[in-house]
């Protein structure tokens, strides 16, 4: 029996597009691809989530990179881009039909510590009982212990817990420790009849 909905956030609850942020403050079609490729970098993010660097040695390592006209705007963009997260739609009703039905709910998320600090800001992060962000808990998804450490704070058995993600390598993780996967491709809709076939929700 499912008791705790866990979802992911980025591509999840929220849009997450490197571009478009880009775009809110650059007018240049190159300038955009370049601090693309510079400030939202795998090499700098992958860090990020797992807390072993700084949100301020980032950007400034990204500013060693970048163009000098460019470089006044990586901070700017770096430290608003949690503000430019446009929410899936169909997804906060969803959310709230859950939380209607007393279905606890927990967010656990591969992210920052940034975002962490500044996560009562963010709306829909409102309908959780609990989040859980990697750079906080010094875990990472796929690994078994992020999702363990879900269990814990749930206080629930792993197959009590359905864990929604658009990552088929965390999915994947996820049902490797013995909880229940989705893998969430956008359609709230179809989530939902999931949620209905589990019988989280009623159809």
């Amino acid at each position: 029996m499912i008791r705790w909905v866990v979802f992911d956030f980025g591509q999840v609850l929220v849009r997450f597009d490197p571009h478009a942020m880009c775009a809110r403050y650059l007018d240049d079609e190159a300038d955009i691809a370049v601090m693309e490729q510079v400030l939202f970098d795998r090499l700098y993010w992958d860090k990020l989530d797992a807390g072993t660097i700084t949100d301020e040695e980032t950007v400034a390592l990204a500013k060693g990179r970048l163009p000098v006209h460019l470089r006044d705007k990586a901070g700017e963009i770096f430290f608003n881009w949690i503000y430019m997260l446009p929410e899936i739609d169909g997804m906060r009703a969803l959310l709230e039909e859950l939380k209607a039905n007393g279905v606890p709910l927990c967010l656990l998320s591969n992210i920052s510590r940034y975002f962490a600090d500044h996560s009562d800001e963010i709306g829909i992060l409102s309908y959780f009982d609990h989040c859980l962000f990697s750079a906080v808990c010094g875990m990472t998804k796929p690994h078994r212990a992020m999702f363990m450490h879900a269990c814990d704070v749930c206080a629930c058995e792993p197959q009590e817990l359905l864990f929604v993600d658009d990552s088929p390598a965390n999915i994947q993780g996820a049902t490797e420790a013995g909880l229940c996967g989705y893998r969430f491709d956008g359609n709230v809709g179809a989530l939902r009849d999931f949620l209905c076939e589990k019988g989280v929700l009623k159809a």
